[in-house]
C-alpha cells in the first residue's frame, strides 16, 4: 500500500436539521441493518437509493460479513456506512487492509465503535486508537462516526463515556446516539453534550417499528450466546418491543421532534435501527411522511 499524506485539513460536516419538524427528520434517515443472508435483497427491494445504509458487525461472525455486504451495496450505488468495531480489528495491518478495501469500493463513511468483542481480537480495545490510526493513514474517509450514550452503557461508566467522547471529537465528523426510548432523556442528553463543547452533529438513534415474533426470530439467528448477551445488556429494549402489537417510534418522535429542530441541538437526522425488518421500517416511514405532509 502506498503511503498516504497526513490528515486532511478539514472534513465536511453534515448539516443539522433546522426547522421542518418531523417530516424533515423522516427524510434524513439512515437505516442500520445486520449482515444476514437475505439483507442485500431486502435493501435492494425496499430501501431508496438516497437512504444511507449502515452495516453492523457481530463479534460472533467477525468483521468479514460486514465488509462483504458493505462493498456489494456500494456497488449497487448505495451510500454505505460499515461498522468498524475496534475490538474486532486485530492490528494496524488488518486495519490498513480494511481501509484499502473500503476505499477501493468507493466508501467514504465509516462508524467506529469500541464493539462488544470480549476479549478483543487483537491490539485495539477502544475506538480512540483506531480513530488515531485512521488519521495516521491520511484520514481516508470523508465522514467518521462515533457513539453517544443518552442512557448509561451497561459496560462503560458514564464518566468514561463522557471523557471518551471529548477525546474522539477531533477524529470524527458526527455522533450516532445509542438506542433510547425516552424523548426527555434524549433532549437532556443533547443539552449536556453541547454543554461539554461537543459540537459534532448527531444522528439520533431510534428503533424502527418492531414486531415481537420477528425480533425474537432475528435474535435466534444471531446465535444463542450473542442473543443471551444482548438480552442481558438491554432488558428494557425487549420489554418495550414485547408490548402487545409490537413497538412504534411515532409517539417518541412526535414528542421529541420540536427539540431536535432547534439549531443548538445540531441534530443531523435519524438513525433507525431496523433489526432487519427493513420493508416494515420503510413502509412505516413512508406512511409517517404521508401523515405529516412530507
Amino acid at each position: 500500500m502506498s503511503a498516504r499524506p497526513t490528515p486532511y485539513p478539514e472534513r465536511p460536516a453534515q448539516a443539522p436539521v433546522t426547522g421542518g419538524g418531523l417530516a424533515e427528520l423522516l427524510r434524513r434517515v439512515r437505516y442500520e441493518v445486520l449482515p444476514a443472508k437475505a439483507t442485500e435483497d431486502k435493501v435492494l427491494a425496499h430501501v431508496p437509493a438516497d437512504v444511507p445504509v449502515t452495516v453492523t458487525a457481530s463479534p460472533a461472525k467477525g468483521i468479514g460479513p460486514t465488509l462483504d455486504l458493505a462493498t456489494r451495496l456500494a456497488g449497487h450505488g448505495y451510500r454505505v456506512v460499515p461498522h468498524l468495531p475496534a475490538r474486532q480489528i486485530t492490528d494496524a495491518g488488518h486495519l490498513t487492509d480494511v481501509v484499502d478495501r473500503l476505499v477501493a469500493a468507493g466508501i467514504e463513511d465509516v462508524f467506529v465503535p469500541a464493539g462488544d468483542a470480549d476479549p478483543p481480537a487483537g491490539a485495539y480495545d477502544a475506538a480512540l486508537p483506531v480513530l488515531r490510526r485512521l488519521g495516521e493513514l491520511g484520514s481516508p474517509f470523508a465522514h467518521v462516526g462515533i457513539t453517544g450514550y443518552p442512557e448509561s452503557h451497561p459496560l462503560i461508566p458514564d464518566e468514561v463515556a463522557v471523557r471518551a467522547m471529548s477525546e474522539k471529537q477531533p477524529h470524527a465528523t458526527y455522533i450516532v446516539s445509542n438506542l433510547c426510548f425516552d424523548p426527555a432523556t434524549l433532549r437532556q442528553w443533547l443539552v449536556r453534550v453541547r454543554g461539554r463543547q461537543i459540537t459534532l452533529p448527531v444522528h439520533v438513534g431510534v428503533a424502527g417499528p418492531v414486531e415481537r415474533a420477528k425480533l425474537l426470530s432475528m435474535a435466534t439467528k444471531i446465535g444463542v450466546g450473542e442473543s443471551a448477551k444482548f438480552l442481558t445488556r438491554h432488558p428494557s429494549w425487549f420489554l418495550r418491543f414485547a408490548a402487545p402489537g409490537g413497538y412504534s417510534p411515532e409517539r417518541l418522535l412526535r414528542r421529541a421532534a420540536p427539540g431536535f429542530g432547534a439549531p443548538e441541538s445540531a441534530v443531523a437526522g435519524l438513525h433507525l435501527f431496523t433489526f432487519n425488518q427493513i420493508a416494515e421500517t420503510e413502509r412505516w416511514r413512508r406512511a409517517m411522511l404521508d401523515r405529516t405532509g412530507g
